[in-house]
C-alpha cells in the first residue's frame, strides 16, 4: 500500500518537544501547566519552530511521567483542563503554529476504568480490552504480566512498566490451541481499535494537528515481523487521510521500512537499535566532540539505508535529543554543539529540538527517579528562562518543583543568552531561520554525501539550487575543495587560494553552488 506525502506544511516544519511538567509553572505548584506553554508561543516562534510535540498531559496517576493514562478524554488537572488545552490549539494557531499531543495506543494504566472493567469475573464491554489468558497459570509468553491482581481467571500481559497493561488489538497469527490469542478481525481487538480512532477524532476535533506515537510498533502481539501491526496502522492512516488529511502522525518506532509503510509520515532515529545516533552527539566519544571518533560512516550507511526506505513519500527524523536520553550538553561543550546544531539543522527531515537544547541545558547528575524516569530523570528538569527564583520556571519553594534546576552560578538561561549573540540560543535560532528562508536546506530537498570522515561534507539541493556543508569537529584545521559563496559560517572559515576553504578547528560552513 502506498501513501501519499501527507500535508504540505510538513514540508518546512521544524518542531520543538516539550515535557509539560518541567516547561513553566504559572500557578505555583512546583509543576508546569499548559498556561506555561501558552506564554511562551510568542519564544518558540522566535526560534523560528512552527510546530510543538507535548509529552502525555491526559489524566494520569504518573508512575511513568503519564505514559500510563488513565483516561485519554481528560487533560491531568496538574496542567489544567481540556477547555486549556483548547486554548493552547487556538494560541497556537493564531502565531502559525501547529500542536501535537502524545498518544499511547499500546497501552493504560492499570487505574483506567477499562482495565478494572476488565479484572471482573462476569464479562463485560472490556473484557476483552486488554491481553489476558483465560487461566492464573498461563503466561501469554514471552511477555511481562500481571497475575493475581483480579477476581478474573488469567494473567494479563503489559507493555513496559508492571502497571501498563497492553491494549488488545490481537495477534497476527493467533495460536489455535490458545483459544485467549484473538485475532486481528475479532470483536474485542476491533472494538479497541474503533475506542482509539474515537480518541484521536476527539483531540483532532478540538484543534489538534497529530500525534507522536509512543511505541508504535508494540500493538498487534505475536507478529515477529510487525506485518499485523503495519497493517494496523495503514487502516489508521486512511482513516487519517480520509477525515484529518492536513494533520500528520510521528512513530516512535526507530524501523523506517515498516513505520513508514505503515502509514506514517515521519521516523525518527532513535538513541537504541542500529541506528548509530549516539554517534553524532553522545557516547565515549562522539563526531562532534573535538576528542571524538571522528567518522561516520556507520552512522551515514544506515541513514542513507533508511532514506531509500523512505523514498519520496516518509521522512526521517534527527532529533537534537528527547525525554528519553541524557542532554548533549553532558557530552559536548557549547562551541561543540553549535556545530551540531549546523549538521541538525541542514540534514533532510523534519528537525526536532528538545527544548532547553537551544540553551544547552544540563543533564542533571544523581537525581532521585521522578515518575519512573530513573536514569532519565536528569534530562527532564525545567527549563531555565532567567535570573530570578528557580530560573524563572516557578515561584513555588524550591523542594515543591518537579525537579529541581541547575544550581550552579554559571547554569544557562534564556535571558543570559538572548543578550549575547554569539551565544547557543542565538545560533540556533539563526540556523532555523536559514533553513526556513533557503529552499536547499528543505526537509525534502535532495541529499548527498561527499565525506563522512574529516571533515563531514554534503550536498543538499532542489533544481533551483544548490549548497554544500563542511564541517569540521577536529581539533585541526582542514582545507577543503569547493567552489561557492559563503552562505553561512560558523567559526573560522576563509578561503585557501585553491579553489577551496580552510577551516579551523570547530568551523563549520553553508556554501552557495556556482
Amino acid at each position: 500500500m502506498q501513501f501519499g506525502k501527507g500535508p504540505a506544511w510538513l514540508d518546512h516544519a521544524v518542531f520543538y518537544e516539550i515535557y509539560p511538567q518541567s516547561f513553566l509553572d504559572t500557578n505555583a505548584d512546583g509543576i508546569g501547566d499548559l498556561e506555561g506553554i501558552i506564554q511562551k508561543l510568542d519564544y518558540i516562534r522566535s526560534l523560528g519552530c512552527n510546530a510543538i510535540w507535548m509529552n502525555p498531559c491526559f489524566e494520569s496517576p504518573f508512575g511513568d511521567a503519564g505514559y500510563d493514562v488513565s483516561d485519554y478524554y481528560s487533560i491531568a488537572p496538574r496542567y489544567g483542563t481540556n477547555r486549556d488545552m483548547q486554548r493552547l490549539f487556538e494560541a497556537a494557531h493564531s502565531r502559525g503554529i501547529r500542536v501535537f499531543l502524545d498518544l499511547v495506543p499500546g497501552h493504560t494504566s492499570i487505574e483506567h476504568k477499562w482495565f478494572r472493567e476488565s479484572c471482573r469475573a462476569e464479562r463485560n464491554a472490556y473484557t476483552d480490552r486488554y491481553v489476558w489468558t483465560n487461566d492464573n497459570r498461563e503466561t501469554p509468553g514471552n511477555m511481562g504480566y500481571l497475575r493475581g491482581i483480579s477476581e478474573r481467571n488469567g494473567t494479563c500481559a503489559f507493555n513496559y512498566y508492571s502497571f501498563q497493561p497492553a491494549l488488545n488489538y490481537g495477534y497476527y497469527q493467533p495460536d489455535p490451541e490458545k483459544p485467549w490469542q484473538q485475532s486481528m478481525d475479532a470483536p474485542g481487538p476491533q472494538a479497541t481499535v474503533h475506542e482509539m480512532e474515537s480518541i484521536m477524532r476527539f483531540w483532532l476535533d478540538m484543534g489538534c494537528d497529530g500525534f507522536r506515537v509512543d511505541m508504535a510498533m508494540s500493538l498487534v502481539k505475536g507478529d515477529p515481523d510487525e506485518e499485523g501491526t503495519i497493517r494496523l496502522w495503514q487502516h489508521f492512516r486512511e482513516f487519517y487521510d480520509r477525515e484529518y488529511p492536513d494533520c500528520a502522525l510521528i512513530s516512535e518506532w526507530g524501523n523506517p521500512e515498516h513505520s513508514l509503510r505503515g502509514g506514517f509520515h515521519m521516523d525518527f532515529l532513535l538513541h537504541f537499535g542500529p541506528s548509530h545516533y549516539l554517534d553524532l552527539f553522545r557516547g565515549p566519544a562522539p563526531y562532534f566532540s573535538r576528542q571524538g571518533n571522528h567518522s561516520l560512516r556507520a552512522f551515514m550507511e544506515k541513514y542513507l539505508e533508511y532514506a531509500r526506505q523512505a523514498g519520496d513519500t516518509g521522512m526521517i527524523c534527527i532529533p537534537s535529543g528527547n525525554h528519553d536520553m541524557d542532554r548533549m550538553a553532558r557530552h559536548l561543550s557549547q562551541d561543540e554543539m553549535k556545530l551540531a546544531f549546523l549538521f541538525l539543522m541542514t540534514m533532510p527531515g523534519v528537525p526536532f529540538l528538545y527544548y532547553g537544547d537551544e540553551i544547552g541545558l544540563r543533564y542533571l547528575e544523581n537525581l532521585k527517579s521522578k515518575e519512573g524516569g530513573y536514569q532519565r530523570t536528569g534530562a527532564r528538569t525545567p527549563m531555565q528562562w532567567d535570573h530570578t527564583t528557580n530560573a524563572g520556571f516557578s515561584q513555588a519553594a524550591p523542594h515543591k518543583l518537579y525537579l529541581p534546576v541547575d544550581t550552579s552560578s554559571d547554569r544557562p538561561t534564556v535571558e543570559e543568552q538572548e543578550a549575547d549573540p554569539d551565544s547557543l540560543l542565538h545560533t540556533v535560532r539563526t540556523l532555523i531561520h536559514l533553513r526556513l528562508q533557503e529552499a536547499a536546506l528543505g526537509n525534502r530537498a535532495g541529499f548527498e554525501l561527499v565525506s563522512d570522515a574529516l571533515p563531514l561534507v554534503y550536498k543538499r539541493g532542489t533544481d533551483a539550487g544548490k549548497v554544500i556543508v563542511i564541517l569540521n569537529p577536529s581539533m585541526e584545521p582542514i582545507c577543503w575543495n569547493a567552489r561557492g559563496t559563503l552562505l553561512y559560517q560558523q567559526g573560522d572559515v576563509e578561503p585557501d587560494g585553491h579553489d577551496g576553504w580552510r577551516l579551523e578547528s570547530g568551523a563549520g560552513c553553508i556554501l552557495r553552488v556556482l
